[in-house]
Formats: structure tokens, sequence, C-alpha cells
């Protein structure tokens, strides 16, 4: 990350990142760092508060907004917890489950109109050199959407519309990454929903069977029991990823002046009007000013 002077003016220079490489997510408990691919993937998070759901949330969030083939859409049932990525993001719905309906229903409509692109290219799914933008939606505090304010029949349409959007999108490039706390009862995550995400992680729960709910059944009786992490190893959760079997890991936590200083760079890097007109200056590559 930097810049380039060209004529007298500083033009952003990003890190390149796409949403088809691999995201550091923190360490497992031998010291080697943990990636995984999310492209053609959906991740789901559940834990009790000060688990650290947030850190894992800002390692992807950080990831995904330096990357230039992005667009980020996201869902903040607290306002604050993603409210530091709004200015980075094509949508930001606060806790307002109207409008959350609404943006899933956009997103449903991108699904759509992308695997009618597939379709008429005769493809299956979208590959980096295609050029198209990955959609990665970011649900916080999704039972505060899907289990606590509005009506049951719009808190239904809501998870129906997500299960639909985790269902079809991974293919086209529309992926969701969501998170809540005490995953206790099958309300907050129903097992229709739960049960498509390919990638999970459980952070500190109260109890085996809570851990078994976001993980899957029967991981806590073969060891991996996110209720015997410690209370004071916040950041730390099992992680069900591309390997098959849940991993032992710690996301490093980030401070909210870190946090402010990757989404000021990464704003900045996307501000067209820094980028010198290429009438004023005719000697520069065509690529620089392409970029």
């Amino acid at each position: 990350m930097g810049t380039v002077t060209v004529s007298g003016r500083s033009v952003p220079v990003g890190c390149g990142l796409s949403m088809f490489d691999p995201i550091y997510l923190g360490r497992d408990e031998f010291g080697r760092p943990v990636y995984v691919r999310l492209v053609y993937k959906n991740l789901l998070s559940g834990g009790e508060p000060g688990s650290g759901k947030s850190t894992l949330i800002n390692a992807i969030c950080c990831h995904a907004v330096l990357c230039t083939d992005v667009r980020l859409v996201l869902f903040d049932g607290k306002w604050v917890e993603l409210g530091q990525y709004e200015d980075v993001a094509d949508k930001f719905v606060g806790p307002d489950l109207a409008a959350a309906i609404i943006t899933l229903k956009r997103l449903q409509t991108v699904v759509d109109n992308r695997y009618a692109w597939l379709r008429a290219h005769g493809r299956r799914k979208i590959e980096r050199s295609d050029g198209l933008k990955v959609t990665v939606a970011v649900v916080d505090e999704l039972a505060y959407f899907s289990a606590t304010v509005g009506s049951k029949q719009e808190q239904e349409e809501f998870s129906t519309l997500l299960r639909d959007i985790v269902a079809r999108g991974r293919a086209c490039g529309v992926i969701v990454v969501a998170a809540t706390q005490r995953p206790s009862g099958v309300d907050i995550i129903p097992a229709s929903l739960r049960d498509i995400f390919g990638y999970r992680h459980a952070g500190r729960c109260t109890t085996a069977d809570s851990s078994d709910l976001v993980l899957g059944r029967g991981w806590a009786s073969q060891g991996f029991d996110a209720s015997t992490i410690a209370p004071e190893q916040s950041g730390v959760g099992y992680l069900l990823a591309e390997g098959g079997v849940p991993v032992l890991m710690k996301t490093p936590w980030m401070t909210d002046g870190q946090i402010e200083a990757v989404v000021d760079y990464a704003a900045w890097t996307r501000r067209t009007h820094t980028i010198p007109d290429p009438a004023e200056v005719s000697d520069i590559a065509p690529t620089l000013v392409a970029a």
C-alpha cells in the first residue's frame, strides 16, 4: 500500500487484494497461520458476548475493503459493530428489519441476474478473470433480524430471503458472513439456514449443545466443544472450514484505531477524484490512468 506521485499529485495505490485470495484469520493452537478462501463459500459464527466473533468479522471485513473486486453490503443490529465500514460499503443497514428485507430482495435480484448471465455464457460459476465484483454480505447480530424485532411474518421473511441468498449466491459471487450471540435455540439459527453455511465458527459457548448448534451436531462429543474455552480466552474459537475438522484458533484483536486506519486507506484508494485527468497529464501510462 502507498502512493505514486504523478505531475505533483499523489495517487493512491491499493494493495491489489482479491476476494479470490486466501483470507488470514489468525493462528491455530500450534502457532500456524490460518487462511480460508471465502469465495464460493459462506460463514456462520456464533458464541457468547465477548467470545471473539467481532474479531473474526473484522478480519474478514478488513480484507474485503482492501480488495479491488468487492462490493460490501452490511447489516448491523447494533449500528456500531460494522459502523466503521459504512463509508466503504455499497449499502449499510442498521437496526431496521424492513430495510434489511428490502436489501435482501435487491441482493436476490443480483443473484437472479448473475445466473442469467452465467446461463447465457454456458457457465456454472463466476471466475476471477470475469472481472465481476464479489458481493460480500455481512450480517452482525443475526438474531436481531431473525428472532427479536418485527412480527413473526417479517422475521420468517428475512430468514427465508437470507437462506435463498446463502443457498444460491456463492456460485455467482454473492457470499454471506453472519454472526450471532447466544446460539442457544433453534429459533435463533433455524436449522434450514444453519446447515447450508459451508464454514462455521464457534466462539466460547455456555453449553456443548450451543457449540453443536453452530458447528453441527456431534462435534462436541468428539472433543470439539466451544463450551470448554476459558472465559479469559477472548478471540479463541473452533473454525470448521476447508479441512473438514474443527480447528482451535485465535483471531487477532484489532483496535478501533487500527480498523479506522484500514478503512480510511481503503476509502482513499477508491476516491476517483484523486486520479489526474488523462487530458491534464498525457504522459501517464494508460494502465495507471485506468487504475
